[in-house]
C-alpha cells in the first residue's frame, strides 16, 4: 500500500485531525482532511469532519481554531469550503451565516508611511480581530467568497487588489509585506501557493502573477518542507502549471514526515495536493 491509499485509509477511520500527532481535533488540519477525503471520491468518510465543524460554529457564524477556542475565527473560511464540498444544500445556513461573518470581518488599515512598501490602507482580512491584513487569512478568504457567488463583491475586488499588491517585484510573496525599512523581503514558498489560489482566473496587471508564478516553477524542490510543497503544487495547478516530479515529491515529502513528526495535516495536506486544487478555487 502505498502512502496516498495509507493517509486515505487513516483520515477515513479518524478524520478529525490536529496539527500533530495525537492533538486534539483542529478547525483547519480538520477542513483539510475533509476536502481531501472528498477530493479522492471518499465523500462519506468525510461527514464525521464537516459535522465537527458545523458543531463547533460559533453564534455570530464564525469558525474557531478549536473546539472550545472560538478565536481567533480565521478558519471559517475553509470549514465553508468544506461544507461546499460535502453538500451545499445540507449546510446552507451555516454556510450563510459564515460569509456574512466573512463579509463584515475586516483586517485594520494602517497610515501610509515610507517605512512599509505596500499599501497599507487596503483592507483584506487579518490572523485575529483587530490587526493588520496578511496574505493567507486574506487567500483563504476569497477563496470562501468565490466559492459562494461573492467574486464581485467590493470586498472580495478589494481583497485580490490587496493580494496583487503585496506580489514582490521579482515574483512571490512574503507573509504580508513587501519591504520594510528600505529592505526588500524575501519570498516563500506557502504564501505564494496560497495567494494564487485566490488569483486564479484573476487579470494579471503588470504580469504580477506571471513573474510569482515563475518563480515559485524555480523555487518547489523535492528539498521543499511539506507544508510548502503542498500550497506550491496546489498554487501552480490553480494557473494550468503541473510539476512532472511531483508525484515524486509528495511521495518523499509523505515518508518524510511519516518518520520524523507524524504530522495527520502534513498527510492530509499532501494529499489534497495530489488531487488538485479543483475544491478550493471551485465557483459558486
Amino acid at each position: 500500500m502505498n502512502w496516498l491509499e495509507t493517509t486515505l485509509e487513516t483520515l477515513s477511520t479518524h478524520p478529525l485531525i490536529g496539527y500533530e500527532a495525537q492533538a486534539a481535533p483542529a478547525t483547519e488540519p480538520t477542513a483539510i482532511a475533509a476536502l481531501s477525503l472528498i477530493a479522492h471520491g471518499k465523500h462519506e468518510s468525510a461527514k464525521l469532519a464537516v459535522d465537527f465543524l458545523a458543531s463547533i460554529q460559533s453564534a455570530d457564524g464564525s469558525v474557531g481554531v478549536r473546539e472550545k477556542e472560538p478565536d481567533p475565527k480565521w478558519p471559517t473560511s475553509l470549514a465553508v469550503l468544506a461544507w461546499l464540498a460535502y453538500d451545499k444544500q445540507a449546510y446552507a445556513a451555516k454556510i450563510d451565516r459564515a460569509v456574512h461573518w466573512i463579509l463584515a470581518s475586516k483586517g485594520k488599515a494602517m497610515e501610509q508611511t515610507n517605512d512599509m512598501g505596500h499599501n497599507t490602507q487596503l483592507v483584506g482580512w487579518s490572523w485575529a480581530e483587530g490587526t493588520h491584513s496578511w496574505i493567507e487569512p486574506t487567500a483563504f478568504h476569497l477563496l470562501a467568497l468565490k466559492a459562494t457567488g461573492h467574486a464581485d463583491n467590493l470586498r472580495t475586488r478589494e481583497g485580490v487588489t490587496l493580494l496583487l499588491d503585496r506580489q514582490l517585484p521579482s515574483g512571490g510573496c512574503n507573509y504580508g509585506n513587501t519591504s520594510v525599512l528600505g529592505q526588500m523581503l524575501r519570498p516563500h514558498v506557502q504564501p505564494t501557493g496560497i495567494a494564487l489560489l485566490a488569483l486564479a482566473k484573476e487579470q494579471d496587471q503588470g504580469s504580477r502573477i506571471a513573474k510569482s508564478v515563475a518563480w515559485l516553477r524555480i523555487a518547489l524542490s523535492e528539498a521543499t518542507t511539506p507544508t510548502s510543497l503542498a500550497w506550491g503544487l496546489l498554487g501552480l495547478a490553480a494557473h494550468g502549471v503541473a510539476m512532472p516530479n511531483a508525484p515524486k515529491w509528495l511521495e518523499a515529502a509523505a515518508r518524510q514526515v511519516q518518520i520524523h513528526d507524524g504530522s495527520p495535516y502534513k498527510l492530509a495536506l499532501l494529499t489534497l495536493a495530489s488531487a488538485g486544487p479543483r475544491l478550493l478555487t471551485r465557483d459558486s
